[in-house]
């Protein structure tokens, strides 16, 4: 295996992994002894549905997550200067995508060391692959802000954006208020107003509903406690 920083893909649901991860990742992660990951746990847990047959107690894991100082963060590259490959595996879905492995991307890049991004789901583009909304603009824009001056202006900015560029606007909630959320998309934006709710992407239980606000508002739902991406546009 040449020496690379490997970001890796992980599961978002309770699915097969073979559902959703290639083969040839598999092969990418027999052969990695380092890992930076957000979660050990998680991760553990990971690779055991991968292979059995890997011997965990024999890997590394260095912890990357919102509670890391940036100083630490070069230390984590440093079996790349002795010849071996490092994986990074996020919490859930692709690595460095509105996730913490972006910082170690970063410095890796700067630093010259191949980045090799690995095919795996992703919640955003399977959510807008899903939606019918506008694919070629759209941005995803995490958390919408806690405070309820703040959030309702942020909702505006982004209904604004929508009619004047047309742009997808993709965000997440906290899982525990995503009826919550929709409660208040609807009473809040325009109901011509569309809204898609993707839940459980990958899982079991997936489903992607696109309708005009004016329709949740009426419309028996919950969502509450399961990982879901919300989308807007017109």
């Amino acid at each position: 295996m040449k020496t690379a920083l490997y970001l890796i893909p992980s599961t978002m649901s309770d699915a097969p992994v073979t559902d959703v991860i290639p083969d040839g990742n598999l092969a990418v992660i027999r052969g990695i002894r380092h890992f930076v990951v957000e979660n050990v746990r998680t991760v553990r847990r990971f690779l055991k549905r991968c292979d059995r047959t890997i011997d965990i107690d024999s890997l590394t894991f260095t912890v990357l997550d919102e509670h890391t100082r940036q100083e630490d963060i070069p230390a984590m590259l440093a079996p790349l200067a002795e010849g071996q490959p490092v994986g990074v595996i996020s919490e859930a879905g692709c690595p460095a995508i509105a996730d913490p492995g972006a910082d170690l991307v970063a410095i890796a890049q700067e630093r010259g060391y191949e980045v090799v991004p690995l095919v795996g789901p992703s919640s955003i583009i399977l959510s807008l692959m899903g939606s019918g909304f506008n694919g070629q603009s759209f941005a995803f824009i995490g958390y919408l802000p806690h405070e309820a001056k703040a959030r309702a202006t942020r909702l505006r900015e982004l209904e604004q954006r929508i009619r004047r560029e047309g742009q997808t606007q993709i965000f997440i909630e906290t899982p525990y208020r995503n009826n919550r959320l929709i409660a208040e998309l609807a009473s809040t934006l325009p109901g011509g107003l569309k809204l898609c709710v993707a839940s459980d992407i990958t899982g079991p239980q997936q489903s992607i509903v696109t309708l005009p606000l004016s329709k949740w508002a009426h419309r028996k739902y919950d969502y509450d406690k399961i990982p879901t991406i919300f989308l807007l546009n017109y």
